[in-house]
């Protein structure tokens, strides 16, 4: 799990790097010394606060750690701040056994009461709204773990049944029960622990305690952010020597990725993402900038397009037009659409050859993806086949009508901005339109597009992306019935007015049943099979159309020594490790 917000961390970096120029503020990034390595993220963080965060780029792959974490190499489960683990014989028993000699960032020791505390009270607790308490979940009844103190090495986790991916689960961030146990019991003038409000952005850094590897040194608001090393950090080298070896981490706040090309071009910065469109330019200058770009291949994370498939009504009025939720639910509709989509294109056009077609919900380098799912190829021939097959005809200007001579037209949403998505929607906007179907395209704000996913449910079609990685339970949100991610078949959220009529079918929840069934088998070869077939079922229904997946590419300076790049990880998931080296 660390190594997951590792991973979330870095991938904004990565994927978004950007930088601006500072002279103004009286630090120039391009007078980079031995110890300090300039990365850049694309906006300001939300909260200093680990658990109440929801965001990226957050600051916490760098300054936490939990007892687990993964290696995106291999994609094992290694030790982080527990040095073992054993399970019991039915499974439902996990004992960590802490490392030695831990400490936080004030000197303090880390101890298995930090552990118990950072679940129980913070994670574990309903006063405390955190992302993280759903991936502690067991199971069809959506139980919560137990933990309890054994001794002072060793801290116990029992779950009610099987479930596979709960190991990964322990790599939450650890945090010090010395410092934050009166701020949860402490209750402010609304009866609310005054947890929610500590640890903001506006906390002078040396007030935050943490175990991993940096520590926050200055932030300014809009401008940057620096991490020094923590020098309690518990690991060391094969000489015994004390990690991380780069002393600061500069991270740069800006809000254009083209003023990053430049800055990385003229040295400011040490690494960037690479998208499609700068490919060419940097590739080109890799020798005389000093520079690698590194490709691992497909990226974790899916793109695609989805209808709003529910068929409920709220306060009356149905929440999708009947006469285009008809068509909408008509799965041969789907798979003409799927085949209308020209995505070898997009590879070319789009994505300048640094693609390849995606599939399936689980991400191609992930060991549970199933390379024999069904593959729509574009064949408008066929797509119009189906239509007709299913009651739909065209008109003589070839407009495509459906069997109450209603034309076939909806929008698609997207979010403003994302340079990719805007130019997917307009091909598709193009292919659907040689099968005689008129798209409204239509670029919103993400917070609206967010709005009208999650509360309003009032959209016909949109194109989204979501991330991914080698767990499929990751995912399981998306696919269960009852999911705060289930987007093309919502359910209404908390607080929102109820849904009647709201249809789940078969399919649907036979996906959702596979989800919890290959959560609770642990043989990796059953797993594999299951979620097979959950694969199979999504390809074959389409409630999802994948799209486009682009390589993960990094350019990165050849001065940081020991970079290990993967698609999963990025090029700074060994940040401790890596070592500046000027030649």
């Amino acid at each position: 799990m660390q190594r997951q917000w590792r991973k979330l961390c870095h991938s904004i970096i990565i994927f978004t790097l950007t930088t601006l120029f500072l002279s103004s503020c009286g630090f120039n990034p391009s007078q980079n010394n031995q110890s300090r390595l300039v990365q850049a993220i694309l906006s300001d963080p939300k909260t200093f606060n680990a658990v109440l965060s929801q965001e990226s780029p957050n600051i916490f792959g760098l300054t936490y750690e939990g007892l687990v974490t993964e290696n995106p190499l291999t994609g094992e489960i290694e030790p982080a701040l527990a040095e073992s683990w054993t399970i019991s014989d039915d499974k439902l028993t996990i004992i960590f056994t802490l490392k030695n000699d831990l400490k936080w960032s004030d000197g303090e020791p880390l101890t298995v009461d930090d552990v118990v505390f950072s679940y129980n009270q913070l994670y574990l607790n309903e006063e405390i709204p955190s992302n993280a308490r759903d991936s502690l979940r067991i199971g069809q009844s959506k139980a919560l773990p137990i933990v309890e103190k054994v001794n002072d090495t060793q801290v116990k986790f029992t779950i009610p049944e099987p479930f596979a991916p709960f190991l990964e689960s322990t790599g939450l961030s650890i945090l010090p029960q010395h410092i934050l146990a009166e701020k949860v019991t402490t209750k402010g003038a609304d009866g609310k622990p005054i947890f929610l409000s500590f640890w903001g952005v506006d906390t002078p850094p040396d007030q935050l305690v943490v175990n991993g590897a940096y520590k926050l040194k200055n932030y300014a608001t809009s401008q940057r952010i620096i991490f020094t090393k923590n020098p309690y950090y518990w690991q060391k080298d094969e000489q015994e020597n004390s990690l991380p070896y780069i002393e600061e981490v500069v991270w740069e706040i800006v809000e254009s990725t083209d003023t990053s090309i430049v800055q990385f071009r003229s040295g400011g910065l040490d690494s960037i993402g690479v998208t499609p469109e700068y490919f060419s330019l940097l590739k080109r200058e890799e020798n005389r900038g000093d520079f690698t770009i590194f490709n691992g291949g497909a990226a974790y994370g899916l793109t695609f397009m989805s209808f709003n498939l529910n068929q409920g009504s709220r306060d009356g009025k149905p929440l999708v037009d009947p006469i285009k939720s008809k068509w909408f639910n008509n799965v041969n509709f789907r798979r003409s659409i799927a085949h209308s989509i020209n995505r070898e294109r997009m590879i070319n056009n789009i994505y300048r050859g640094l693609g390849e077609v995606q599939n399936s919900p689980i991400s191609v380098q992930s060991p549970f993806y199933d390379s024999t799912v069904i593959s729509y190829d574009y064949n408008p021939e066929l797509a119009k086949e189906l239509l007709l097959k299913e009651g739909f005809k065209y008109n003589e200007e070839g407009i495509l009508l459906d069997a109450e001579n209603n034309q076939v037209r909806f929008t698609l949403l997207t979010n403003a901005g994302n340079r990719i998505r805007e130019s997917l929607g307009s091909q598709i906007k193009q292919d659907l339109s040689q099968i005689g179907i008129t798209v409204d395209f239509t670029p919103i704000a993400f917070n609206v597009l967010v709005d009208k996913l999650s509360n309003s449910l009032d959209w016909d079609a949109h194109i989204i992306g979501f991330t991914g990685g080698n767990e499929p339970n990751g995912g399981a949100n998306l696919w269960f019935p009852d999911g705060n991610l289930h987007l093309f078949n919502q359910k209404p959220q908390p607080g929102r007015p109820p849904i009647q009529g709201r249809i789940i079918a078969d399919w649907e929840a036979k996906i959702g049943d596979l989800y919890i069934e290959g959560a609770r088998e642990l043989d990796i070869e059953k797993r594999k099979e299951i979620y097979g077939k959950t694969q199979q079922l999504a390809q074959e229904y389409l409630p999802l159309i994948y799209l486009v997946n682009p390589y993960s590419l990094s350019a990165v300076r050849n001065r940081i020594e020991g970079v290990e790049y993967s698609a999963l990880g990025g090029a700074f998931w060994n940040i401790e490790r890596l070592k500046i080296v000027e030649k």
